[in-house]
């Protein structure tokens, strides 16, 4: 089994405008691309993305459909090998690391919330929030994952099912099992594409909450204009490029 190996050194500063600064970069990607076959030929999904995130930023990412947003995260999160470049996660160069060591980083680092809610029909909420601990040894599990759903207002629905939830009520339980590891990086990917607006307003204001409380470092994909304007810096993603927008005031 192949073990994590130590943090690198930073790489020299970097001039892209969309580098992160005033920070060490928890997120660093450099020339980063991923092409994929088809029927027709290669399709180049992204095209030589350069992108710094820093610890404790928020990000939003936007941009139309079928720019690269959602498989820029899956390539940043270890889920998606890259055919080309690198990327650094916590000093960990992913391209160099196997399944098992990018599972075990995965776990300990990274948090993921998507669009759907991807929790487990058969356990209650309780249970699916405990998952993460659970995988990782933790003897608490329980307790923790119980303290976070009562952070989350869902102290009433610790017993129930998925299907006993709302759609709201279940995103929030996906934020809460995201959150309940402490991880260093949450990856938000439209977590309000399946919600209403005002649903959808109340989950973000949970997740943005459990953000500041614990200084996660984020990044959110959203089609929402304001829902983006509530991170400290957006870019722009087009045909597998990114194009930096203006910083959001202080």
């Amino acid at each position: 089994m192949d073990a994590v190996p130590p943090p690198v050194a930073p790489l020299a500063p970097h001039m892209d405008p969309t580098a992160a600064t005033g920070s060490a970069a928890l997120v660093r990607a450099r020339d980063l691309r991923l092409t994929v076959p088809s029927a027709a030929g290669p399709v180049n999904i992204l095209r030589g993305i350069n992108l710094d995130i820093a610890a404790g930023e928020a990000v939003g990412v936007v941009g139309p459909s079928g720019s690269g947003k959602s498989s820029l995260l899956m390539v940043l999160a270890g889920l998606e090998r890259p055919t080309g470049g690198s990327v650094r996660l916590a000093g960990h160069e992913l391209t160099a690391l196997g399944e098992d060591a990018l599972a075990r980083l995965r776990r300990a680092t990274v948090g993921i919330v998507f669009q759907s809610f991807h929790l487990i029909p058969t356990m209650t909420a309780l249970e699916n929030v405990a998952v993460p601990l659970e995988l990782a040894g933790a003897a608490d599990a329980l307790a923790r994952a119980e303290a976070t759903l009562r952070e989350v207002g869902l102290g009433h629905r610790l017993g129930h099912l998925p299907a006993q939830l709302s759609g709201g009520e279940q995103q929030r339980v996906a934020i809460a099992r995201a959150f309940v590891a402490e991880p260093r990086l949450l990856l938000a990917d439209e977590p309000t594409g399946n919600l209403d607006r005002a649903t959808g307003a109340v989950v973000m204001d949970v997740l943005f909450a459990l953000r500041e409380r614990a200084g996660t470092t984020l990044m959110l994909i959203t089609h929402d204009p304001e829902l983006a304007a509530r991170c400290g810096r957006q870019i722009h993603m087009q045909d597998g490029l990114i194009e930096p927008l203006a910083h959001a005031a202080p």
